[in-house]
């Protein structure tokens, strides 16, 4: 059984043990490394911090009991936009609609928010992410994304809109 939980600033301890998976079973899919995230980084207040930015809605993943995924969706620079980070799923759970409930699920978060985009930020190689994005609607803005850590690449932006996502709220379910 999948099952999705919001996580708050006390659950840092499930948080951490998915983003280490996370930055370990995939490197190249992310801005921040382990390293970072080890040794003098891996301090429990800034895994509070991480899930207490103001605005945020951040979720695990359990498949069957056990965390499988994880993925964020913060506050863009200005109310339209909501941004769609941290996303990962296990490679065990891959195929089984992990991913796709983490991202249906912060897109209705992100709706009944009022945001109009959903932006994410992806690494130009990553075509597995790529496709699922796009299988969700996320088309590429043609932005130049954050500079990758080799100093000359960019990761791809992509982003949706949200006019068509339903909403509990809009009574559309």
């Amino acid at each position: 059984m999948l099952e999705l939980r919001t996580l708050e600033a006390d659950d840092w301890p499930l948080w951490r043990e998915l983003r280490l998976a996370a930055l370990a079973d995939a490197p190249y899919a992310f801005g921040s490394t382990l390293a970072q995230w080890q040794g003098a980084g891996d301090r429990e207040e800034r895994w509070r911090a991480r899930l207490s930015i103001p605005g945020a809605h951040d979720l695990m993943a359990l498949l069957d009991g056990l965390p499988v995924g994880m993925a964020s969706g913060v506050p863009g620079e200005g109310a339209e936009y909501v941004e769609l980070i941290s996303m990962w799923v296990d490679p065990a759970a891959r195929g089984k609609g992990v991913g796709d409930h983490l991202i249906q699920a912060v897109e209705r978060w992100a709706a009944e928010r009022g945001a109009k985009t959903l932006r994410l930020s992806v690494m130009p190689d990553n075509r597995t992410a790529t496709a699922l994005y796009a299988r969700h609607g996320f088309t590429d803005t043609g932005e130049p994304g954050d500079l990758l850590l080799d100093g000359v690449g960019r990761e791809r932006v992509m982003a949706k809109r949200l006019d068509t996502v339903r909403s509990p709220h809009h009574g559309k379910w």
